[in-house]
């Protein structure tokens, strides 16, 4: 049962995380963490959504931005490989609510002033790369300010999924190696129900392609900022 139970996490979150371009952390790795311990939770969510990066960059395909690929991506990775091996030895209870106080501040003021627009330079995206690199390797919910910094780009939604997928490709790839150099492990079963956890978060990401199809690019940075909201008032509260 807990392989199906997890399996139909994997969908919803993987629809969800994909039409906002979180990913699939910012979903499981709540719910995960009230039945396995942090490092195996991160390993198990970090491979899925490895996976859903790949879901983004085949069904999402679009030109590369390399300004904020490149701005984004090196800081990511470097950052991303800090915060793995800082779970290992700091808490991030402190760490988790400040980000959480952004997250909300962030949302409420999309959904108030939904034209607001940042510049595309290496600048931004540095910021972008380091703080949600940093995030995603030290709790696994990175994709949440990287959806914050790439949502005021107001890119074009496939081009914003596309961008965020990549971006987290390179992350993930990090931090994933990251916990493996320290020692963390599945169990069996959870290896072996990787065999349906993986085709679950190409199945969510199906439904979100067609989700993103249906809905006007004002009607996707709203609903970017709402889960922002959400996400920020879990990380402060719960």
């Amino acid at each position: 049962m807990q392989i199906i139970y997890i399996s139909l996490l994997t969908i919803l979150a993987s629809t969800i995380g994909t039409v906002t371009g979180f990913g699939t952390s910012t979903i499981m790795v709540p719910v995960l963490l009230l039945f396995f311990p942090l490092p195996q939770t991160l390993l198990l969510v970090g491979i899925i959504h490895f996976f859903g990066d790949i879901w983004k960059l085949t069904l999402f395909k679009r030109k590369w931005l390399w300004k904020v690929l490149l701005g984004f991506g090196i800081p990511g990775v470097i950052a991303s490989f800090f915060g793995a091996k800082l779970i290992f030895s700091l808490p991030a209870n402190l760490i988790t609510k400040i980000i959480g106080g952004i997250l909300v501040a962030y949302g409420i003021f999309i959904i108030i002033n939904p034209v607001f627009k940042l510049a595309i330079n290496y600048l931004t995206s540095i910021i972008g790369g380091v703080t949600s690199g940093f995030l995603a390797g030290f709790g696994g919910v990175g994709g949440a300010l990287r959806g914050l910094f790439l949502s005021a780009y107001d890119l074009p939604k496939s081009t914003y999924i596309f961008t965020s997928g990549a971006i987290a490709f390179a992350i993930d790839s990090t931090r994933i190696t990251t916990y493996f150099a320290n020692g963390t492990r599945l169990d069996s079963l959870l290896t072996v129900g990787l065999l349906i956890f993986i085709p679950a978060s190409f199945m969510g990401a199906k439904i979100a392609q067609k989700i993103v199809s249906k809905i006007s690019q004002r009607q996707l940075r709203i609903t970017i900022a709402i889960f922002l909201l959400i996400v920020g008032v879990k990380l402060i509260f719960f």
